[in-house]
């Protein structure tokens, strides 16, 4: 953990399924820049991401508490 609600994500994919990946993630956390680094086979590509989880939607009530 980098610290509260923090924390480092890494992927190892085909460089074709990076930007997919990458998007999905984005979609999912609140992230930061991804680093990207060649394997040492050099066929496949590893991704890190810092990651922040989001904080929670409110929730609404649309009925009256005495429902």
């Amino acid at each position: 953990m980098t610290g509260q609600g923090r924390f480092e994500i890494r992927i190892i994919c085909h460089p074709a399924d990076a930007d997919r990946i990458t998007n999905t993630l984005a979609g999912a956390f609140t992230t930061g820049p991804v680093r990207q680094y060649p394997t040492r086979d050099r066929s496949r590509i590893r991704l890190y991401v810092t990651a922040t989880e989001r904080a929670s939607a409110p929730i609404l009530r649309l009925v009256p508490p005495d429902h």
